[in-house]
């Protein structure tokens, strides 16, 4: 069976975005840990998630990008809280990205993951990237998509590609894909505090929850 990487901290957008390829591919999932404050509710999702499907499951130790970071993710910072109607207003939420945002973490975790794509002969690297992230998150864009993958065609001997199929999703739209395909969302974690109880007042949770409500989920 062909082979895909995913690039898998158990939140809901890789959590959708991986099960769309499950019946295609044989799955290997890889969760980071980059001190970030909810490495161990990721870990905790990711396991169940990726047991419940039966891909296998690797964690990858970054302690120096915890220690060049300042990122309210990984550092004694808070995490800034947002309203739900600040949600599309761009410059209150640039702010909120600015904040939580680890130096050029997608560019790490996606050149690991076309290192062990390489490695094992995989053909994709799978990705949670999306539209409504990808409006402050530079590195959850298509542009950035789209470079990413040309630079992949030109710097690796392997045809990989990285497969974003959130990219134009908005978290609503991810969250029926989910329920569509079956994936099992209700495992998926999104808290950036780490908090066993998601704190529901923090970007992540407040995209999480909207989307849910907008659904009647």
């Amino acid at each position: 069976m062909k082979k895909a990487i995913s690039v898998f901290s158990g939140g809901l957008d890789c959590t959708v975005a991986t099960c769309a390829y499950d019946k295609d591919y044989e799955i290997h999932a890889i969760t980071f840990d980059y001190g970030q404050k909810a490495f161990k509710q990721e870990l905790n999702a990711s396991k169940k998630i990726c047991e419940k499907m039966g891909w296998t499951h690797e964690v990858i130790d970054l302690p120096w990008l915890s220690k060049i970071s300042n990122s309210s993710l990984n550092t004694d910072e808070a995490i800034p809280e947002i309203l739900e109607e600040d949600l599309d207003n761009f410059d209150k939420s640039s702010e909120t990205a600015s904040n939580v945002w680890v130096p050029a973490r997608n560019t790490v975790f996606t050149s690991i993951a076309l290192s062990y794509a390489e490695s094992i002969g995989a053909e994709i690297i799978i990705v949670g990237w999306n539209g409504e992230e990808g409006t402050t998150f530079p590195d959850n864009s298509k542009k950035y998509l789209d470079e990413f993958n040309e630079l992949i065609g030109v710097g690796s001997p392997e045809k990989i590609r990285i497969e974003a199929p959130c990219i134009d999703l908005n978290k609503e739209e991810i969250v029926g894909l989910g329920v569509e395909i079956g994936a099992p969302i209700e495992l998926s974690y999104s808290c950036y505090k780490g908090e066993i109880e998601p704190c529901g007042v923090c970007e992540s949770c407040m995209r999480r929850k909207r989307a849910f409500k907008k659904l009647g989920i």
